[in-house]
């Protein structure tokens, strides 16, 4: 989501401070051990978590030209998150195809919505169409794994500021509701394997 820089960083210090966003990308790919192309994650954390979890990491920023950038066959996982892999389209998954190697794994993450913050950004496709049946995931052969997780403040207060900051009117609306420190945050990770691994 948009944010201004230092609002950005806030959020990525409160966001899945439990590690479930990583922990379910190991479990679907694995990550450990693997050449791991990393979309969208100049920011840095998510880079991190993955080699905390002994993925050999590559970073490909959104503005790289993909073709040109990376060699066929060079990744066991590509991992893209949020800003990539908007719905299905054909373009995106040849070039998926041509960077990971037969067998390999796509890991596309999502919002997936009916949770607090779905509440703070309107009506987007990740909350509905995305994750039908007939949405463009699923019938283009991914599973998907929602992963529970939250945006965990340091108290209401804290909780309550960060909103109306970051989300205007509609944060102060939706933090004058809160109970407790936090707000649920699901997640999607779309998930398929691309080709066949080769016969050994």
């Amino acid at each position: 989501m948009d944010l201004a820089d230092g609002l950005a960083d806030r959020l990525v210090r409160v966001l899945d401070v439990e590690g479930k966003i990583p922990r379910a990308l190991e479990a679907l790919g694995p990550v450990a051990d693997r050449d791991v192309l990393l979309l969208d994650g100049s920011g840095g954390l998510r880079a991190g978590q993955l080699r905390e979890l002994g993925a050999r990491v590559e970073v490909m920023a959104p503005s790289e030209s993909r073709a040109s950038a990376v060699a066929d066959a060079s990744a066991d996982v590509l991992v893209a998150f949020w800003s990539s892999f908007r719905g299905v389209e054909a373009a995106e998954m040849e070039e998926a195809a041509r960077i990971v190697r037969p067998g390999g794994r796509l890991l596309v993450v999502h919002d997936y919505g009916r949770d607090d913050v779905s509440a703070l950004r309107g009506d987007l496709p990740d909350y509905g169409p995305w994750s039908r049946r007939d949405g463009p995931f699923l019938r283009s052969g991914f599973k998907i794994r929602v992963v529970h997780c939250w945006w965990t403040f340091e108290s209401l207060d804290d909780a309550r500021q960060f909103l109306g900051e970051a989300f205007g009117e509609v944060g102060t609306n939706v933090g004058s509701g809160l109970t407790r420190p936090r707000l649920s945050y699901n997640v999607a990770v779309y998930h398929r394997t691309l080709g066949e691994p080769s016969a050994v």
